[in-house]
């Protein structure tokens, strides 16, 4: 739908009366917002961790993107060798490989919104409204399996009892301490969730009064021919 801000474009409704264009318009706008927030996430880390040590004042930090690893992988991996846990990029290598295809069909879903008039509009915005929530729930998962995966065999295998590592805030990991946080990529797509929950509102409250004008219209045909 092209966008039209002219207020004195109006649109006929079913039982004769009209709206302004543009009230039609700002739902479809909102909702495409809301999958351009959902893109932009990819680009973006979604969580980090960072391990603390008095041999690493700075210390060692992961960046995890939906996608793929950046920060201090080698020098984790070496002390995760050490400590008998597997490579950082054997957990979630499944969820990387999927996961731009994934945000692309929740991108997909949004759009297709758009061109629904009905309840459907907000069926549609469910993968998406559940985001947030789906990679935090998957996160804990690998988290888990990562911290559950040692091998009794390396140095310091035997020493370790098996554990998760926190999803957020500050833990530990052997002699290391970890801060675990949120990043932008996470915060963009809660913002593309209220964005969704803000373009539901206006998509309902424009299309109500078409459904309704429909029903009433069929009423009537029914009380005239009975």
């Amino acid at each position: 739908m092209k966008f039209n801000p002219d207020p004195d474009v109006k649109v006929l409704l079913p039982d004769g009366g009209t709206k302004s264009l543009i009230t039609y318009q700002i739902p479809s706008a909102i909702l495409v917002l809301a999958a351009l927030l959902l893109v932009v996430s990819m680009f973006q880390p979604y969580w980090s961790i960072t391990m603390t040590a008095p041999q690493y004042p700075k210390g060692l930090t992961v960046d995890v993107y939906v996608n793929h690893l950046e920060g201090d992988m080698q020098e984790i991996d070496g002390l995760n060798h050490y400590l008998g846990m597997p490579p950082l990029d054997e957990g979630g290598r499944f969820e990387r490989q999927i996961s731009v295809a994934a945000l692309a069909v929740l991108g997909f879903l949004l759009i297709a919104a758009t061109f629904v008039h009905n309840k459907w509009a907000a069926i549609l915005s469910i993968p998406a409204l559940l985001w947030p929530v789906i990679f935090l729930a998957d996160l804990w998962l690998i988290l888990y399996r990562y911290g559950h995966s040692i091998d009794p065999e390396s140095a310091l295998g035997s020493a370790i009892e098996p554990f998760t590592p926190p999803l957020l805030g500050v833990g530990k990991i052997a002699q290391f301490g970890t801060i675990a946080e949120l990043q932008i990529g996470f915060y963009l797509a809660i913002a593309a969730v209220v964005v969704i929950l803000i373009g539901l509102w206006f998509h309902r409250a424009a299309y109500k009064p078409i459904v309704d004008a429909r029903q009433r219209i069929r009423t009537q045909e029914i009380a005239a021919t009975a």
